[in-house]
This record gives structure tokens, sequence and C-alpha cells, in this order.
């Protein structure tokens, strides 16, 4: 599984930075690829040619060329290559700079409902425009490029990527995310919990998700739940193991594998720890 930005490395991408953190990577795929990857970041997907399957827990997007997608942080996607010819962009959505953007253009946000709505998906799709194709054509002679006003000039166009974005955004759905993040708003701990259970994420992860400090996670964490992270997401693992177990054909590796066990005898000690019983005892 690539985490990215983290996964971005010098030997497989083009990319420009601003100050330390990566703003966009340019990269034509090998092929054919099929990569699980969680996005750190928030991240836009720019299809410049080729096509790709990108598939989350509740969506399945087949894109291709002058297609923009916009992964909130936090999504799982599989992400499989169709073509050889297959090139993207990928900006990386810093939310310190978000929130910079939206208090410097609050004007485009107050149209928004109050209470706000946010999108059920965690992928958005946007069809390009000339203008933005013009905005992607004049970022591209950046990369190799010297010059001493660089991070400048990419927060320049960091500003007039989420400018173009907005205007592309026809349901107001980027519009209630980026106000979302601007006003701080923490992430129900129910629905956090349900779509990252079987993911292989730390605990600084999943309060990084819900918008807390590990300190703040834990303690709301335990408000809610009346048990520790650890202990709940343990119990649920297995509990949804044994389901599995019971109502498939999936061997007792596989269902390991498939709650985030990387030791099977791990897994077993716990299960049965749980149960009473081992996994191959399942009837």
């Amino acid at each position: 599984m690539l985490r990215v930005p983290s996964s971005i490395e010098a030997n497989q991408f083009q990319s420009l930075k601003i100050q330390e953190m990566t703003f966009v990577a340019y990269r034509s795929d090998v092929y054919p690829e099929r990569n699980e990857v969680f996005f750190e970041e928030h991240a836009v997907i720019v299809i410049l040619e080729g096509e790709k399957k990108f598939s989350s827990p509740t969506q399945e997007l087949h894109v291709h060329k002058g297609q923009i997608l916009f992964f909130q942080r936090g999504c799982y996607s599989m992400n499989e290559s169709i073509d050889s010819s297959y090139r993207s962009l990928v900006f990386f959505v810093n939310e310190k700079l978000l929130k910079e953007f939206v208090s410097q253009h609050l004007a485009l946000f107050q149209s928004l409902p109050v209470p706000l709505p946010l999108p059920a998906d965690l992928i958005l799709s946007f069809s390009s425009s000339p203008t933005f194709v013009t905005f992607i054509d004049s970022l591209l002679p950046y990369f190799g490029a010297k010059t001493p006003f660089l991070n400048e000039l990419l927060r320049l166009k960091f500003q007039e990527l989420l400018l173009h974005l907005l205007e592309l955004d026809a349901s107001n759905q980027l519009k209630a995310i980026l106000r979302h993040i601007y006003e701080g708003q923490k992430t129900d701990l129910d629905y956090l919990m349900s779509t990252y259970l079987l993911k292989p994420l730390s605990m600084n992860e999943l309060a990084r998700l819900s918008g807390r400090s590990l300190s703040a996670f834990k303690r709301d964490f335990e408000e809610h739940f009346h048990t520790s992270p650890g202990q709940w997401i343990r119990q649920k693992r297995l509990t949804h193991a044994h389901f599995l177990l019971r109502n498939t054909v999936k061997n007792v590796s596989e269902v390991s594998m498939e709650i985030g066990y990387e030791s099977v005898s791990h897994f077993i000690k716990a299960y049965k720890q749980q149960y009473g019983f081992t996994p191959k005892q399942v009837h």
C-alpha cells in the first residue's frame, strides 16, 4: 500500500514543493499497475493522457483525459492502469494553506447553507474547462526550472488551482468541504471508525483524520464508546473475522490478512481469547 505524499520518491516522480511540502507531482504510470493508495493529504488528480480506474469503498470511477478528481484526506483508493499512455498531475492540498485560502476568500463561501451537509463520497469528480487547461499548461514549465522565487510562485499557483476548482464545482460539494476544514469541525467518531475499521492505520493517523490531537481523540473516544480505541478496534475486527469464517469460504490466513493482522498466529491467539475456541473450529 502506498501512503501519499510520503511515498512520493524522486526516482518515480517529478515533483514541485512549497517549502518542504510536496505540492504537485507528475508521473507516467508503469503499466500494467495496480496499487492500493491511502491519501495522507487532500489531493487533486488531473488526468493528462490515457485512462485509469479508481475504486473506493463506495465508488467506481473510470477516468480519462480532461477529468479531475478531488480526494478527501483519508481516502483509500485502489488504482488500476487501463493503458500505457496514462499521465497525470497530482496536487497535494495542505490543510494549513487551505485555511489561509478560505480566510482570504470568505465571500465565496457565504452562500452555503447552515448546517452544512458534506458529500457522502470521498472522491469528487469534475470535467476540465479551457481555462483550467490553460492553468495546467502554465504550471508544466516549472518542472526543472530554476528560479529564486519558485516557492512564492507555487503559492500563487496553489490559490489559482483552488479558484479554478471552485469554478468547476457546480454542486458546491468542494466548497462545503473547504468551509468544513476552515471551521475546524471534528469528524463524527461513529462514521470515522466504521469507515476505517479494517484499514491499517495508526492511532496518530486516526486522530488526525478525526480532526483531533492524539490525546483529544483518545479522550473523546473513551467518552463515546466507553473503552479504549485499541480494545474497540480489536474486538470489532475479531467480530468481523468471526462473521467471515462463518459465512464465506475464506481460510484463516485470508481472514487474518483482511482484518489487519500481519501474523496469523497472533490472530489465532486473539480470536481464541475472545471466543474461547480457534478459528479452525468455526463451523
